[in-house]
């Protein structure tokens, strides 16, 4: 199990951060290897991403989610990770945010690029890309779920919008 934690500051209110955030189906249009991402529902998603070339395809579950601080995920099959994101408001238009994820890399390709240090700068790219998109746009069109998730409890708030996490 290998284990990344990279932080990146970006100067949008938290609201606006973490909105984008929750807004999964956009992750391809900042996160490297990342092909397409789809809501199932409130606390699920499938992905399909690209490794070294490989195509995998696996479905997460949210675990943990409270507006405007932070969103926990595992996945459910195929590529074993889990991870949580975090914000932090560091002034009105200033936010930290901090992706801590821990994966287990399969295959010589895979391990061999873990060992490399690969994995850590794919996030840490990845992190770039999203300052560079939210600072861009600024704040999410409206439609963002702003609903809770408790661990071991589900979802305990909020409603879903007319779109999943606002994909319109």
């Amino acid at each position: 199990m290998s284990q990344v934690i990279e932080t990146v500051e970006v100067n949008v209110p938290v609201q606006a951060a973490y909105d984008q955030w929750t807004r999964f189906e956009t992750f391809p249009r900042f996160m490297e290897g990342v092909e397409l991402v789809e809501q199932r529902d409130d606390t699920h998603t499938h992905w399909q991403i690209s490794i070294g070339g490989r195509h995998r395809e696996f479905d997460a579950v949210i675990t943990e989610q409270i507006p405007d601080e932070r969103v926990a995920w595992k996945s459910e099959d195929g590529t074993t990770h889990a991870g949580v994101v975090t914000f932090h408001r560091i002034a009105p238009q200033r936010t930290r945010v901090t992706l801590q994820m821990d994966t287990a890399p399969e295959g010589v390709v895979e391990k061999l690029g873990d060992k490399l240090g690969l994995v850590k700068a794919r996030v840490k790219g990845d992190l770039r890309r999203f300052k560079e998109f939210i600072e861009k746009q600024g704040a999410p069109p409206e439609g963002g779920w702003r609903g809770e998730v408790r661990p071991g409890r589900g979802k305990v708030a909020g409603d879903r919008p007319e779109h999943p996490r606002g994909t319109t």
